[in-house]
C-alpha cells in the first residue's frame, strides 16, 4: 500500500522545528500531553495520548530508527487502539520519516509513513493516518508560529491545556 506523505511549511527556523520533535518538553506542547523522547537510534519515541493510562492509545515501545541532526528523523509507529490488531504487532510496526528542509519563509516538514499492509483493515488504518498526520502538522505549525501549544491529539479533557 502506498506511503502516506504530508507536508507543511512552518514559519520557523530549522533548529526550532527540529527541537519541537526531539525534546519531550516541546513535543508535549503540540503533539501529545506526555512523551518520552530519546533522540538517538534505538532511543524511545513514546507518545502518551492519555497520560493517566500509559498502556492505551500510545506509542510505547516505539524507537528512533534514524537521527540525522536538523535534517531527518525516523521512528517506528503504533496506531491508536482501534487499529492495534492490524498495526501494533511489535515485530511488524509501520515506520515514519520526518524531514526538515530550509525553505523560503521557514522550514518545510515532510512526514512519510510507510509499512502499510494489504486489506480492508489496513486501508482503514491508513486513511485514518492521512487525516491524523495532517492534524499533527497543522498543530506543529500553529504552535511554532503562534508560540502557543495546541495538542492535536489530546484526549478531550486535555484539549484546552
Amino acid at each position: 500500500m502506498e506511503a502516506v506523505e504530508t507536508q507543511v511549511l512552518v514559519a520557523a527556523q530549522q533548529d526550532v522545528v527540529w527541537w519541537a520533535w526531539t525534546r519531550a518538553e516541546r513535543i508535549t506542547q503540540w503533539f501529545a500531553p506526555a512523551a518520552r523522547i530519546e533522540p538517538h537510534p534505538g532511543g524511545a519515541f513514546e507518545l502518551f495520548f492519555n497520560p493517566a493510562d500509559r498502556t492505551r492509545d500510545c506509542t510505547a515501545g516505539c524507537t528512533f530508527t534514524a537521527v540525522e541532526p536538523m535534517t531527518r528523523l525516523g521512528f517506528t509507529w503504533k496506531g491508536p487502539d482501534q487499529f492495534a490488531a492490524v498495526m501494533n504487532d511489535p515485530d511488524r510496526l509501520t515506520t515514519v520519516s520526518v524531514t526538515f528542509e530550509p525553505a523560503e519563509g521557514g522550514t518545510r516538514v515532510t512526514v512519510t509513513h510507510t509499512g502499510w499492509g494489504e486489506g480492508e483493515a489496513w486501508a482503514e488504518a491508513r486513511n485514518w493516518h492521512v487525516m491524523a498526520w495532517r492534524h499533527v502538522l497543522d498543530s506543529l505549525k500553529g504552535a511554532l508560529e503562534s508560540g502557543k501549544g495546541d495538542l492535536c491529539c489530546a484526549p478531550p479533557e486535555h484539549a484546552d491545556d
